[in-house]
């Protein structure tokens, strides 16, 4: 009967065990140390992962975000030491990819192209910019560990997360709270958004100076997205793209001989001069242009695209991205281009049609990334939760009305003369084109006076142009002259 009973308890402890909610602690924190060698010196360093409250005003915690935050060790000036905030995109992307692919002190095992290898997991990241920078990684709302926490019997108010400006408003808040309890106050900052990120992080440059009186040296944007070009249409946004048509064409040798036989970079501005004295004039008329000035310019489109001229002119001089994914190499292994990154290869259920099936590359990162997230931080920074990474999540519909973000990165540099911008894209990138990139950073300051503020590096590969291991090294090397040449060494804040 004893041995009855004391079955019965483990049974009911167990089922009370499984039972149990299954909740991110709101305000926890994990530290680990270790070490790296960087450009050949090695580093030891502090690994902090955990979350932090967002509050609301009235003092209740709204949502915790997931953090991982890196300071290399022996650091006796930590004051004069630079801080950078990372972000990532979607909006609803957690901020895994920067961390373990790009300037962290981990990068992914994949091959030296980006490709995915087993067995999964980490290794050294040998470029990192951690011995110049301490690093942390943010997660926002409903983002790798993040997660939104409902009032009692309420729904979670969804306009104060899901909006860019929304966006914007709460991270801010939150960054001060952390440079708060980290006492970096003094430190030089900077923020480093990629794709959506870019728009994030335009905001913040302004929200952090007017909302928080927090001044920044750095803003650096990595293939991002402008709102204000990509989904307004029309013949500037639609323009843009040929840039990056010649790049991935010229990846594929699908141009003609003549410009197929000259470096990328020498091939490209051809295509930037094309594209902005003559494309967008021609699509700019519409139906009222010329049949011999439509033929003209289809010509000169096919030659720096390697699509067919009869399905640019079909496509009255506007030809979508999809379709240049789906048709560029149809004659030539019937494969399709990457949407992210057109290095990367798929195969389609057909050959006809206007869009690939899927995207080859996303397929191809989720399948490395996916699991060393998940291994790392669980097994190697000891942050134990069954709380699932959302490698993508929840945060739809998005408000994107009042986007305002680059004039606020303008307003933010022209009353910080320490602000200075670093803009960083793969010239294989067809969600976030590199031309448009520039363009975006042509349009911050109309007036000019301040370009020599603004700095743009194109690299051979895609939307994550680290995951190209050569890429990696100097993407990361852009990153570390950006931050030393932007320390003011005791100059005055002055014009």
């Amino acid at each position: 009967m004893k041995k009855f009973i004391t079955l019965i308890i483990v049974f009911l402890f167990t089922i009370t065990g499984f039972g149990q909610e299954r909740k991110l602690p709101i305000d926890t924190t994990v530290t680990t140390q270790h070490s790296v060698t960087i450009n050949g010196q090695s580093i030891s360093y502090t690994a902090t992962t955990g979350t932090q409250p967002v509050w609301d005003e009235h003092g209740k915690p709204t949502a915790a975000l997931h953090y991982t935050y890196y300071t290399r060790n022996n650091i006796k000036d930590r004051a004069s030491r630079p801080l950078l905030f990372s972000f990532n995109g979607g909006p609803g992307s957690g901020s895994v990819w920067m961390h373990l692919a790009y300037t962290g002190p981990r990068v992914l095992k994949i091959d030296d192209e980006g490709y995915p290898v087993q067995p999964y997991g980490v290794k050294e990241n040998p470029f990192s910019v951690l011995d110049v920078t301490d690093i942390v990684y943010i997660n926002p709302a409903n983002t790798g560990y993040s997660r939104t926490i409902p009032e009692s019997g309420k729904e979670v108010d969804r306009e104060k997360f899901f909006g860019i400006n929304a966006d914007v408003k709460y991270l801010a808040e939150w960054m001060n709270t952390f440079v708060t309890r980290n006492n970096r106050w003094r430190s030089p900052k900077y923020i480093i958004g990629e794709s959506y990120g870019g728009t994030r992080v335009m905001g913040l440059s302004l929200a952090l100076q007017n909302q928080q009186w927090m001044y920044l040296n750095g803003v650096i944007m990595v293939s991002p997205a402008d709102y204000k070009v990509i989904r307004v249409g029309g013949p500037v946004s639609s323009a843009l793209n040929l840039p990056y048509y010649t790049a991935a064409a010229w990846h594929h040798k699908r141009l003609p001989s003549d410009l197929q036989s000259k470096d990328l970079t020498d091939v490209l501005p051809e295509a930037e001069e094309f594209t902005i004295n003559k494309l967008i004039p021609a699509i700019a008329k519409g139906g009222f242009i010329s049949d011999n000035e439509r033929n003209e310019i289809a010509q000169a489109m096919a030659r720096y695209s390697g699509l067919n001229q009869k399905d640019i002119i079909d496509q009255n001089l506007v030809v979508p991205t999809s379709f240049f994914w789906k048709h560029l190499l149809k004659e030539n292994g019937g494969y399709t281009v990457g949407r992210l990154d057109s290095r990367y290869l798929g195969m389609d259920k057909q050959l006809f049609g206007s869009r690939p099936d899927y995207n080859a590359e996303i397929t191809s990162w989720l399948h490395s990334f996916t699991p060393a997230i998940n291994y790392y931080l669980q097994e190697e920074l000891n942050y134990k939760t069954d709380i699932k990474y959302n490698m993508f999540g929840p945060v739809r519909p998005w408000n994107n009305e009042n986007d305002n973000v680059r004039d606020d990165l303008r307003q933010a540099m022209a009353q910080n003369p320490y602000l200075n911008v670093l803009v960083q894209s793969g010239y294989y990138d067809g969600a976030t084109t590199y031309f448009n990139a520039k363009y975006t950073m042509w349009q911050i300051d109309p007036s000019g006076r301040m370009k020599d503020r603004m700095e743009f590096k194109g690299y051979r590969s895609g939307h994550m142009m680290y995951l190209r291991r050569e890429d990696l090294k100097q993407a990361n090397d852009d990153i570390r002259a950006f931050i030393q040449r932007t320390l003011t060494n005791g100059e005055s804040a002055k014009y």
